[in-house]
């Protein structure tokens, strides 16, 4: 009996497509519900230690060559998926002396996609941009509707 040889092929999460390379995938910062947890031994830092503990158990990042994915929700339900030529604009904060950040992408539409607690948030905050650079834009696109030509 000879066994071929299968072809050694990298896993391909689900949803994700072969060409897309993973430039972050996982929850929020640790940092952020070790701080929250602390400041939840007080009456008033109850709720927000309630909530860190929220976004670390359904709350998951997923930041790729081709898109950024945010599941999140009650029992992580819910995903939102935006590709780099809907992104206008990325906005970002500072949170636990720099160590994670919150991140904010303004889409091409006007909605916003606010993200809590990134780690690393510089370092994606750069690699989204530069996505958005290579991408090509969705504003230069020709507009002219479903029958291809533009009324004059």
């Amino acid at each position: 009996m000879s066994a071929e040889p299968q072809s050694l092929k990298p896993p391909v999460a689900p949803g994700a497509s072969v060409n897309e390379d993973v430039f972050y995938a996982g929850g929020p910062a640790r940092g952020d519900l070790i701080t929250n947890l602390l400041f939840g031994l007080t009456l008033i830092g109850i709720p927000f230690a309630v909530a860190a503990l929220v976004r670390a158990l359904w709350l998951r990042f997923r930041i790729t060559s081709r898109r950024v994915e945010v599941s999140g929700g009650w029992l992580g339900r819910d995903r939102t998926q935006v590709v780099y030529s809907q992104i206008r604009e990325v906005r970002s904060a500072p949170r636990g002396l720099g160590f994670w950040g919150d991140m904010v992408l303004v889409l091409s539409d006007g909605m916003k996609l606010e993200m809590r607690a990134v780690p690393n948030y510089k370092e994606a905050e750069s690699y989204i941009q530069q996505r958005m650079a290579a991408a090509p834009s969705s504003q230069t696109a020709d507009k002219t509707g479903f029958g291809g030509s533009a009324a004059a």
